[in-house]
C-alpha cells in the first residue's frame, strides 16, 4: 500500500509527476491520502479517471468532500456529524460506511442486471411495434392510413413503459443478497 499525506500530494499532483504517481499507484493494492484539501481530492478523482480511464467512486461525510463528490463518475455520501453537504452532492447516500458494501455488491449488482434487461425490453417493444406498422403497410398498399387510433398508442406504450418495469424492479433479483455478499467475484462480472 501507499500512503500519502497532503504536502506531498500537492508535489506529485504537478504536471512533471503525474505519470510517475499514476504508475505507482496502479502498482499498489491500495493508495490512501490523508489530510488532503478538498481541492486536492477532486484533482487526484479527476487525474485518475480522465489519465486511467477508470470509473471512480468518491465517498465522503462533511462539506470538505462535496468537489471530490462531485467529480467522481459515482459519489457516495456518508450522513452523519459533519453535516449533509456530502450527502446533497451524492449520487447514493448511506448512514454508515460499512453499508458502503452491500451498496456496491448488492444492489450495485442488482440495478445493473436489471439495466441491462430492460435495455433489451425496450428495443424488443419498440422493434415489435415497427415491425407491425411495416407489415401493416404492405397491407394497405403503403396508402398511409393509419394502423392504430391515437388512444391504442397512447395506451399500448403506457402498459409496456410502466407496468413491466415496475414489475421487473420489484420482484427479479438474479442471486440472492447473501450470495452476493458471501461472493464478491460475483460483482466483476
Amino acid at each position: 500500500g501507499l500512503v500519502i499525506d497532503g504536502r506531498s500530494l500537492e508535489h506529485v499532483l504537478h504536471d512533471s509527476l503525474q505519470n510517475i504517481f499514476l504508475e505507482l499507484t496502479e502498482k499498489c493494492r491500495a493508495v490512501v491520502c490523508c489530510q488532503a484539501t478538498p481541492l486536492q481530492k477532486s484533482v487526484l478523482v479527476r487525474l485518475v479517471r480522465n489519465k486511467l480511464k477508470a470509473m471512480t467512486l468518491a465517498v465522503g461525510d462533511g462539506a470538505n468532500d462535496v468537489s471530490m463528490i462531485q467529480v467522481a463518475d459515482t459519489g457516495v455520501g456518508i450522513s452523519g456529524q459533519e453535516g449533509m453537504q456530502a450527502v446533497m452532492a451524492s449520487d447514493f447516500a448511506i448512514s454508515q460506511f460499512r453499508h458502503l458494501r452491500k451498496l456496491l455488491l448488492v444492489h450495485g449488482h442488482w440495478c445493473y442486471t436489471r439495466l441491462t434487461n430492460m435495455v433489451l425490453y425496450f428495443f424488443y417493444k419498440n422493434v415489435a411495434y415497427v415491425n407491425l406498422l411495416f407489415w401493416y403497410q404492405f397491407f394497405c398498399g403503403f396508402s398511409g392510413t393509419s394502423m392504430t387510433d391515437y388512444w391504442i398508442l397512447i395506451l399500448f406504450n403506457l402498459l409496456f413503459t410502466s407496468v413491466p418495469p415496475i414489475i421487473y424492479g420489484v420482484l427479479d433479483k438474479d442471486v440472492s443478497a447473501e450470495m452476493l455478499l458471501q461472493l464478491p467475484q460475483l460483482y466483476t462480472m
